[in-house]
């Protein structure tokens, strides 16, 4: 049976007719016709909030201003969204945020890529007509990740929003009244001290300053220009697929090879692929999951590479933590064997090594502090870490044409990897990547099928069986925290029984990442749009490379031969195996 199609409403905006379905607000009808009308708290893919008041518009027929984002439209209405009144209505509210805003656009972070310094602009703000009293709150900076800014928030709701509606943390809230009225955790805590899992979208989707990760530049550049250093960087998957996105290139486009350019332009002694990281842990992580299969459990096995999902584990789900994989994430595995195996082989003491990690991810900078991560001298395996948006921001710095580079190749020994290891940096591909290592187990011979599909799961959430051999796999995967809830649940109750389950904290996995680049042009942050464009670029690389399963990397055949032994030995586990605990606070779920 067809599904009914919605009713059409007939509106007119601007003297211009146009039809549109029922349910559609003012602001989605305009850009029926081409008309942008301008907003600051709206996202389209959060709730509707009606904060800012930036998008006010005339209806015919209704006293004063109406909230273009949140108004439905109905048959007959006539819009009026650009006469000279709502122009400066509109300029008049963004001229009192300004009023309550730090003056320091030329030395802020987002300078350049600010919506509201854009909106400014547009509006054509030229002078600060309002002067009074500015708030004054102090800057949290207590998160190994997450930096809370509270004097250039404005108050829009949106990381309030992605907290709870895309993660389902429930951490940020609003506190106080009018003047003194503060974005923060409950009981106006540190971020340190909060529920927070340090993912980072609050940051994605902040439009000014507000929130941002914590700068790991400076220490990197000093680091750099240490002689008595060696210096080494490692860059995941998902930052070859994103990179281009910050110096024009349209998403969805691979720079691998320019990224690596780039990073020995910078100074870097050699420069790794996480992938090899990555393969390795499909390797433990195969090893892992058909022993528990074998032995009965803990059953279901989930995955643990991504340390904004773990946090949420510790933290709301502590009962689930045996079900975790011990395998580490890729990062730390290729930072621990960074001062392990090829500090051996190169004959470089390991507190000579500084290990720089290029993440998606900015609860990698918390992950790389964990104390389950350091040598045995104290010192951290991982010793700084950037996300995307840092690494571009250092290449336009040193002055560096990234359009005009050749491409370079990674370094050896941690540099050869496969295919599996590229989707690790896609929602679905750390299953994809599983999969394709457990058919070579199972069956003792080269999968059938490389391309498990039905795994792919940008729209967040995947519920489905794969044939391994005899075996019918029950696996699930999930990006964003609420759709994880939703399986995770199910496990608990015991309404439901998982073999295997694969959790990204951010939406679309590490592509979506809270320090990937803000979007380009014509797309926003959470959309899908741009996340399958940049899942594709992982894809493409993956289908084009002859060495598409970990099991075939001659350098991890080398690795183990020589130095770890086999998957799951002692020396493995030792290395590259962990454990995780419960901690405080205790989220609500």
């Amino acid at each position: 049976m067809m599904a009914k199609r919605p009713k059409q409403i007939s509106v007119t905006i601007d003297n211009t007719p146009v039809k549109v379905p029922e349910g559609t607000t003012v602001m989605q009808a305009a850009e029926k016709i081409g008309i942008r009308i301008p907003r600051l708290c709206y996202h389209p893919d959060l709730s509707l909030a009606g904060a800012c008041r930036v998008c006010v518009v005339e209806v015919e027929g209704l006293p004063g201003y109406v909230a273009s984002c949140s108004l439905p439209v109905w048959e007959g209405m006539v819009i009026r969204t650009n006469s000279p009144e709502i122009r400066q209505a509109r300029r008049d509210i963004v001229e009192l945020i300004l009023d309550n805003h730090p003056m320091d656009c030329q030395t802020c972070e987002r300078d350049g890529n600010c919506e509201l310094q854009n909106l400014a602009y547009s509006l054509g703000v030229r002078e600060r007509l309002f002067a009074g009293r500015r708030k004054e709150f102090p800057i949290d900076d207590s998160s190994a990740a997450v930096v809370r800014n509270p004097n250039k928030c404005i108050l829009c709701g949106r990381c309030i929003r992605v907290c709870a509606e895309i993660q389902g943390v429930y951490n940020l809230s609003q506190h106080g009244r009018g003047f003194t009225t503060v974005v923060g955790p409950a009981h106006l805590a540190n971020m340190d001290d909060s529920v927070c899992i340090q993912c980072g979208q609050c940051i994605n989707v902040c439009p000014t300053a507000a929130f941002l990760e914590k700068s790991s530049t400076e220490i990197v550049w000093e680091a750099l220009a240490n002689p008595d250093l060696h210096v080494v960087v490692q860059t995941a998957p998902s930052i070859r697929a994103a990179i281009g996105e910050g110096f024009g290139y349209p998403p969805g486009t691979p720079c691998t090879g320019k990224m690596i350019t780039a990073l020995r332009l910078l100074g870097f002694d050699a420069v790794f692929d996480t992938d090899l990281g990555a393969d390795l842990t499909i390797v433990e992580e195969a090893h892992e999951f058909l022993t528990r299969l074998e032995s009965g459990g803990p059953l279901p096995m989930i995955t643990s590479c991504s340390p904004g999902w773990i946090n949420f584990l510790e933290k709301f789900y502590p009962e689930l933590i045996p079900h975790a994989s011990s395998c580490k994430s890729p990062m730390s595995m290729l930072s621990t064997l960074a001062k392990t195996y090829y500090a051996e082989r190169k004959g470089i003491p390991p507190e000579k090594i500084f290990m720089v990690a290029v993440m998606p991810c900015v609860a990698k900078k918390f992950e790389a502090q964990r104390p389950e991560h350091r040598m045995p001298n104290g010192r951290p395996y991982t010793d700084a870490v950037l996300t995307t948006r840092e690494l571009i921001w250092m290449i336009k710095c040193y002055g560096i044409d990234f359009t005009k580079l050749p491409d370079g190749e990674f370094d050896a020994p941690l540099g050869i990897a496969s295919g599996a290891g590229d989707i690790f940096g896609t929602t679905g591909g750390v299953m994809e990547a599983t999969l394709r290592a457990a058919a070579r187990i199972l069956t003792g011979k080269k999968p059938d099928r490389l391309e498990f599909t039905e795994v792919r799961a940008v729209e967040g959430l995947r519920d489905t069986y794969v044939a391994i051999g005899e075996r019918n796999l029950h696996v699930a995967v999930a990006n964003g925290l609420n759709n994880a809830k939703e399986i995770l649940n199910k496990v608990v109750s015991g309404e439901d029984h998982y073999d295997i389950i694969e959790v990204m904290a951010c939406p679309g996995g590490c592509i979506g990442g809270g320090g990937q680049p803000y979007p380009p042009e014509g797309y926003h942050v959470l959309d899908p749009g741009l996340l399958r464009k940049r899942a594709s670029a992982l894809y493409t690389i993956d289908s084009a490379k002859q060495l598409r399963e970990s099991y075939e990397n001659p350098a991890l055949e080398e690795l183990y031969e020589t130095y770890l032994g086999s998957p799951g030995s002692a020396r493995a586990h030792q290395l590259l195996h962990t454990s995780y605990r419960p901690r405080l606070p205790r989220g609500i779920r």
